[in-house]
C-alpha cells in the first residue's frame, strides 16, 4: 500500500453545504474497497450516518458543480449521486469497514481534518488583525483628512489677519514716520 500523505487527502476535501466532506469514491479508493461495498456498509448501519453533519447524498446541482471544480466525469460513472461524509462521518466509516488500512487511512484523515481547521482558525486570526490594522488606518485617514482641514481654516484665518492688518496699517490716521527716499 503507498503511504497516504495528508496532502494527497487535503486535495480530496471539499467544501459543500458549508461543510468540509469527502467523496465516497475517494474514500473507497483509500481504504481499497469498492464503493459500492462502501455504500452497502453504509446501508447496513445507517442509523450511524442518518444525520446530515455525518453524511449526505450530493444533489445534482451540488454534483455538477463538484464535476466542474475538479474536472473529472469519474463522478458520473454512478447511476446515484455520490455520498459525501464529513469528519464525524469518516470516524464513523472507520467503525463499519472493519480492517486495519480503513483505521489507519482514517488517523490520517483525522489529521488531515485537523490541521485544516488549525489552519483556518490561524487564518480568521490573521485576518481579524488585518481587518483591525484597516479600521485603524481608515480613522487615523479620517483624522488625518480633519487636523488637514482644520491648518487650511487657520492659515487661511492667518492671512485673512495679515491682509485686514496691512489695510488697517494703509489707513492710519495720525504720525507716520517718513520714509527716506534713496534720491539725493
Amino acid at each position: 500500500m503507498e503511504s497516504l500523505q495528508i496532502e494527497n487527502i487535503n486535495d480530496k476535501i471539499f467544501t459543500i453545504r458549508g461543510l468540509k466532506v469527502m467523496l465516497d469514491s475517494d474514500l473507497a479508493r483509500f481504504y481499497q474497497v469498492e464503493t459500492k461495498y462502501l455504500n452497502r456498509q453504509v446501508k447496513r448501519n445507517f442509523e450511524k450516518f442518518n444525520e446530515t453533519d455525518f453524511m449526505f447524498q450530493l444533489e445534482d446541482k451540488e454534483l455538477k458543480e463538484l464535476r466542474c471544480q475538479i474536472g473529472t466525469t469519474n463522478l458520473s460513472m454512478t447511476r446515484t449521486n455520490s455520498f459525501v461524509f464529513t469528519e464525524q462521518g469518516v470516524y464513523m466509516l472507520a467503525t463499519v469497514i472493519n480492517s486495519k488500512v480503513a483505521t489507519s487511512i482514517t488517523k490520517t484523515i483525522m489529521r488531515t481534518f485537523t490541521k485544516m481547521r488549525e489552519f483556518a482558525l490561524n487564518y480568521q486570526d490573521i485576518s481579524k488583525k488585518l481587518n483591525n490594522i484597516e479600521i485603524t488606518m481608515k480613522i487615523d485617514q479620517q483624522q488625518t483628512n480633519y487636523n488637514t482641514h482644520k491648518i487650511d481654516e487657520a492659515f487661511e484665518l492667518l492671512n485673512q489677519i495679515l491682509k485686514d492688518t496691512k489695510e488697517i496699517d494703509n489707513n492710519l490716521i495720525g504720525f507716520r514716520p517718513i520714509k527716506k527716499n534713496n534720491k539725493t
